[in-house]
């Protein structure tokens, strides 16, 4: 029998990565989790981003043990309207066991409407415990009826347990390591954001998370006329940014960028522009701020207590 992954790290079941590097960082975190139980090789991916087939959604139902649904924001309040995992009420009759893990709730909104509590009543088990990773989707979930469900932060975050406070430096580092976020522009902030850090550090690097991130910094730079070196985008630019040696500080509105630099015992600070930082970081503490609030980025660029990561060991295990 296989594990069926609901995976947002798949544009496609051609395997085609998301073109937002954030749920690939999702992914890897999924896939670490779901490895130590069930062995890597027993898990079948499809994509959250793509309607299933009837040939797929019979090979789920009659080979798949279990259904899990890997991260990220895929729940909302009108799932008919935001469609962010394709999903209708005939694949939710036919699945009807899948289980969350580190799923969130997209933005703050009204109590679901009957077509969301009809789908997830349906398609979510009654059996498996559900992990969210935010208690504003764990307090949304009962309002269907739907209890068996355990906040335990979001799977990216946890090898941060394995950490404590003397991990994280706190003094300023040379350069700073930036990143925006393309679908949520505050024009007037992000340059401003970009100011603040060309008077702090040496250097500004920025990585492209998400499809047109690398466009929007190089239209700020242009009129700012501050040098950023821009990186590849790519997961694994990253991961070669992060273990170059290069001495930096994480700064930017991308969660999940800063949570991959924060597991790598990087100085980081996440700017919050929706509800994923501000409820992630209401529960763990999750070193983040709002984007306006200059005097506390300015303040913290200059030099930082280490962040007390809190995670519900408990609910994860």
């Amino acid at each position: 029998m296989k594990i069926c992954l609901l995976d947002p790290g798949i544009e496609n079941n051609l395997g085609t990565p998301s073109s937002n590097l954030g749920d690939l960082i999702i992914q890897d975190a999924v896939e670490r989790e779901l490895d130590k139980i069930f062995g890597i090789k027993n898990v079948i991916k499809f994509s959250t981003h793509s309607a299933l087939t009837k040939k797929e959604i019979d090979f789920i139902c009659h080979d798949c043990l279990l259904i899990i649904v890997g991260g990220t924001n895929l729940l909302s309040s009108n799932m008919n309207e935001y469609r962010q995992w394709k999903i209708g009420l005939k694949t939710a009759f036919q699945l009807k066991k899948t289980i969350l893990l580190g799923v969130g709730w997209w933005q703050y909104q009204d109590s679901p409407n009957f077509y969301t509590r009809v789908l997830l009543q349906t398609t979510l088990s009654r059996k498996g415990i559900h992990s969210v990773r935010d208690s504003y989707t764990r307090d949304k979930l009962p309002q269907m009826g739907i209890k068996n469900v355990l906040n335990t932060g979001c799977p990216t975050m946890w090898p941060l347990a394995e950490m404590h406070s003397g991990h994280f430096p706190i003094a300023k580092s040379d350069n700073v390591l930036l990143m925006l976020t393309d679908y949520n522009k505050n024009v007037e902030l992000d340059k401003k954001l970009v100011k603040v850090l060309f008077s702090k550090y040496e250097r500004i690097y920025f990585w492209p998370q998400g499809r047109y991130d690398a466009e929007y910094i190089s239209e700020l730079q242009s009129t700012l006329n501050i040098p950023v070196t821009i990186l590849e985008e790519s997961l694994a630019a990253l991961d070669e940014f992060i273990h170059s040696g290069i001495s930096f500080d994480y700064v930017g509105t991308r969660l999940h960028g800063g949570i991959r630099c924060l597991c790598s015992k990087k100085r980081s600070l996440i700017l919050e522009i929706d509800n994923r930082a501000k409820e992630i970081a209401r529960d763990t503490q999750l070193p983040t701020i709002d984007r306006a609030n200059f005097e506390y980025i300015s303040q913290w660029i200059d030099g930082s207590s280490s962040p007390k990561i809190r995670l519900d060991l408990t609910a994860i295990d």
